[in-house]
């Protein structure tokens, strides 16, 4: 999650959100909590403090607390995208994926546009089994992030759904060249090659999540069937 700095002239309140950022940063959640207190009694009327808080309560586990300030950085600013970005990821984490869509595409309409925003919203749709719907998002994950191994992979994911195999072959080969230790890419890869009737590269590559992960079942089960076919 990203902290912010006020954008108002006033030189306290742009100290507070700094000395609130800097101690979170470092772990100090109680001297986080006091700065931004201070930054929102300095200007209650700025959305940012409001957006720091939340941001401190979101990553403290207090979750409904969060989306309150979150709601309230929102009544003062229907800009702010950081907040409907924020807010969304607390419905992540209460598992309530269609509130976390909706406030991802508000984040988004503000003109916020970055990989990890992309990301949340695309495997929100994906937890909302709407793949169809996730993919342009997770492709542009992908394609903001190169490094991005997990995008990409759900990215592969939307694909294989497709039944686009080729494509999918692709994503998954290109994740486990970012993160070699991927079983679950090499599993998928196994699948795609076996829908492909590629028997040998199946095999290759489940043998290869296997070797990653020895109790990967699925890889272990998948190469089973092979065998036995």
């Amino acid at each position: 999650m990203a902290f912010l700095k006020s954008s108002t002239k006033g030189r306290k309140l742009l100290d507070y959100n700094q000395i609130g950022i800097d101690a979170m940063q470092k772990g100090d959640f109680e001297k986080a909590a006091e700065a931004f207190t201070k930054a929102i009694d300095e200007n209650s009327g700025d959305a940012v403090p409001y957006i720091n808080f939340a941001n401190l309560l979101s990553a403290v586990g207090e979750l409904d607390r969060a989306l309150a300030f979150y709601e309230r950085a929102v009544s003062l600013d229907d800009k702010a995208g950081a907040a409907y970005y924020g807010a969304g990821n607390v419905y992540v984490m209460k598992e309530r994926y269609q509130e976390a869509k909706d406030m991802f595409e508000k984040a988004y309409r503000t003109g916020m546009e970055n990989s990890d925003l992309f990301y949340m919203l695309g495997t929100s749709l994906m937890k909302l089994e709407q793949p169809k719907l996730a993919m342009p998002y997770l492709q542009r994950a992908a394609e903001l992030n190169d490094a991005d191994y997990e995008a990409r992979f759900q990215y592969g994911m939307c694909l294989a759904n497709e039944g686009m195999l080729d494509e999918a072959i692709a994503q998954f080969s290109k994740v486990t060249e970012l993160d070699p230790t991927h079983a679950d890419a090499y599993y998928n890869l196994g699948v795609a090659y076996a829908y492909q009737e590629n028997r040998e590269k199946a095999l290759a590559m489940l043998n290869k999540a296997i070797e990653i992960q020895p109790d990967h079942l699925l890889s272990v089960r998948a190469k089973e069937l092979l065998e036995e076919a």
